[in-house]
């Protein structure tokens, strides 16, 4: 009686660990697809390109952190 209680036990813990597993995988696909689009900028020093929510602005220019910002527009 004592082995069928364990082998129950071990079987429903099994359907458990799976359907949690694809419930996982399932938010994680539909995570994606929630994916905001933003518009790139372009860094007036370097001109690397990056979302627009992650450009530092100064001096009515977009850059790509605080230092471009902090030394200006141009290669110099």
């Amino acid at each position: 009686m004592g082995k069928l209680l364990v082998l129950i036990l071990l079987g429903v813990l099994a359907v458990w660990l799976v359907r949690r597993a694809l419930r996982a995988s399932q938010s994680a696909g539909a995570s994606e697809k929630q994916a905001v689009q933003q518009d790139l900028v372009r860094c007036a020093r370097c001109g690397v390109h990056l979302p627009r929510s992650e450009a530092r602005q100064a001096d009515g220019q977009l850059y790509c952190g605080e230092e471009h910002a902090r030394l200006g527009a141009g290669k110099g």
